[in-house]
């Protein structure tokens, strides 16, 4: 039996080759004759670089950064084997889980150190750019991006702002004259499944900022500070920025992107399972299991079990699914989708007991599954 494992990460416990080491432990513990793929998922956020090496390999390119509080981070990009392309995962540089918890305000931090990246992969002549950006802490809309490629951002008094949310409004004029030919060339493909706008009721202050920090008051400041911002860049590169689908993502860093780089927004999930070939796998599965941390009414019009469930369908293949927290109301929504839905706690459970001891829950999980499939009743 081949067993197809092309899980998302637990988020807050294992990432997602861990889900799937976990997964693979408990049905070879039960029996070594199962056939076990492990194509480990992400959309764009943590371990999006992970889960495309472990198919693809390549070669890691180090680097300290500038992190989102100003602080100097250690990044890492991906050089894909085709050596044209670099994988950036946004979360490296300006991740939510590099600031701790009482120190988070959108306002304040930066994507200085994804522009950063950008600017190495180009120089180092990888002119091909994949940005996966999930997991971010900001809010600047790529303004600290921009500052890093070459973008000035000019106050009243003639001052260059840094790069923040806390800026948007004191922005007179732009400059971006410093942009080197070789930035403006370079193909930018920002992977992301969210298709907020930049501002307004669904934009990416509102619907994100709270998440990251952000008072109401924050919050509302950000947002008409996206407007003014938008209107800035359009009187200088004559783009519209704020109608692109996906331009509120991650702070809106696409969305100031591309104001002056050449860009394009594409489905982090679809991008991934295309470039790990998960297709062609699914389709010689038996059986296929995917998961995330928790499961509720909107997995399956989500991110990356939306992505496994559409190549399942195609190919009538049966989706298993795992999770940490299981909502008691999908079960009628995903009853005549998916084989089966499994928690991985055994028991009334702390959280934090749930999180510490999640790879081993998981590994049990999977056994037990394993023993239902090996032993089926009636046999």
């Amino acid at each position: 039996m081949k067993i197809v494992l092309c899980p998302d990460s637990f988020k807050g416990s294992l990432s997602s080759l861990q889900v799937c080491q976990a997964i693979k432990e408990g049905f070879l513990r039960c029996s070594r004759d199962f056939e076990i793929v492990e194509k480990p998922l992400a959309d764009g956020g943590e371990g999006f670089i992970e889960s495309i090496y472990l198919s693809l390999g390549g070669t890691f390119v180090h680097k300290i950064v500038t992190g989102p509080l100003w602080e100097k981070v250690p990044a890492t990009f991906l050089v894909l084997p085709d050596e044209k392309t670099a994988v950036i995962e946004m979360a490296q540089a300006a991740g939510l889980t590099l600031i701790p918890e009482e120190k988070r305000n959108p306002r304040f931090t930066t994507t200085l150190g994804v522009g950063e990246l950008i600017l190495e992969a180009i120089s180092r002549g990888y002119y091909r750019i994949i940005l996966g950006v999930g997991g971010s802490a900001t809010n600047d809309g790529g303004m600290g991006a921009l500052n890093a490629l070459g973008v000035t951002f000019i106050s009243q008094d003639g001052t260059a702002l840094s790069g923040m949310g806390d800026n948007f409004t004191k922005i007179q004029k732009i400059n971006s004259d410093k942009v080197t030919p070789e930035v403006k060339q370079a193909e930018i493909l920002i992977a992301t499944d969210v298709k907020n706008l930049l501002f307004g009721p669904e934009g990416a202050a509102v619907i994100y900022g709270p998440q990251k920090g952000a008072s109401l008051e924050d919050v509302q400041y950000l947002d008409e500070g996206l407007v003014h911002y938008s209107q800035k860049i359009f009187e200088t590169s004559k783009r519209e920025i704020h109608t692109i689908p996906g331009s509120g993502a991650a702070g809106g860093i696409g969305a100031g992107l591309s104001g002056f780089l050449n860009t394009k927004f594409v489905s982090g999930i679809q991008l991934v399972i295309d470039l790990i070939q998960l297709e062609k796998e699914v389709e010689n599965a038996d059986l296929v299991i995917s998961g995330e941390g928790k499961i509720d009414r909107q997995t399956l019009y989500g991110k990356v079990i939306s992505g496994v469930y559409d190549l399942t369908k195609k190919y009538n293949k049966p989706l298993l699914l795992l999770a940490g927290m299981v909502d008691e109301d999908v079960f009628p929504a995903f009853e005549d989708k998916v084989l089966a839905i499994f928690s991985i706690a055994n028991g009334p459970i702390s959280e934090e007991l749930a999180f510490n001891n999640a790879y081993k829950l998981t590994e049990n999980t999977a056994f037990n599954i394993a023993k239902v499939l090996l032993n089926p009743p009636g046999k």
